[in-house]
């Protein structure tokens, strides 16, 4: 009976890894759809959101399930614990990857972008894309400080983002307000990937350390969407 209880963990921790995949396409694509103002693309990233909530739920009911049906010890209910709110990062991860597209889409035919920020925010979307691809490794090896890598990506993420506010305040912007207001909002959205994935990264150090830290939790904050 255990084995098949910790069976279900192992599955439910491998859905994990292929949803962090689904949502690492959502952030590649939402980029592709930024940098080139194709609608289409953009559409298709709304439209398969719908996919990453489907399996968020499904990965939160069978961990509810598990809890109702067994009897788990300390490091067994960490694991189930802690599953259901990665799940929740990466659900909120592929929101924040819609929202990039709805900005394409709402700008649509016009680009939301200016040329001159092009590069920033290929660089955003490079680095969160990677920060994702890390926080599933994280999650597959079960590397307790896998932390360390993605946090240096977020402190990457972190200074696009505040090199993107200094461009927007520093008088020099010919841009209108409506831009300016997307180019805030989008580099907010790309800034938040980085802290969901540093959330993820020491969730899965507490699931196998069992040590936790007031910082953990830190970064779980509403990112309005």
């Amino acid at each position: 009976m255990r084995q098949v209880f910790h069976d279900e963990l192992e599955q439910v921790a491998a859905d994990l890894v292929e949803l962090a995949h689904l949502v690492a396409g959502a952030i590649r694509q939402s980029t592709a759809a930024l940098l080139d103002a194709d609608v289409q693309v953009a559409d298709a990233v709304i439209a398969a959101d719908q996919e990453i909530d489907r399996r968020r739920n499904e990965l939160d009911q069978r961990s509810i399930d598990l809890l109702a049906r067994q009897a788990p010890v300390a490091s067994d209910l960490r694991t189930v614990v802690a599953s259901m709110r990665i799940s929740g990062d990466l659900e909120r991860m592929g929101d924040l990857a819609r929202h990039v597209a709805q900005v394409v889409r709402l700008r649509y035919p016009e680009n939301a972008i200016p040329d001159e920020v092009r590069e920033s925010f290929a660089s955003m979307g490079r680095a969160a894309e990677e920060i994702v691809a890390r926080a599933a490794d994280t999650i597959r090896t079960q590397d307790a400080y896998g932390a360390r890598a993605i946090e240096q990506i977020d402190d990457r993420l972190d200074e696009l983002h505040r090199d993107m506010f200094t461009q927007l305040a520093e008088g020099t912007w010919q841009h209108g307000t409506t831009r300016a207001v997307d180019a805030a909002l989008l580099s907010r959205y790309y800034e938040r990937f980085g802290d969901h994935a540093v959330t993820i990264a020491r969730r899965v150090g507490f699931l196998v350390t069992g040590e936790f830290h007031p910082s953990d939790d830190a970064l779980d904050v509403d990112d309005g969407v």
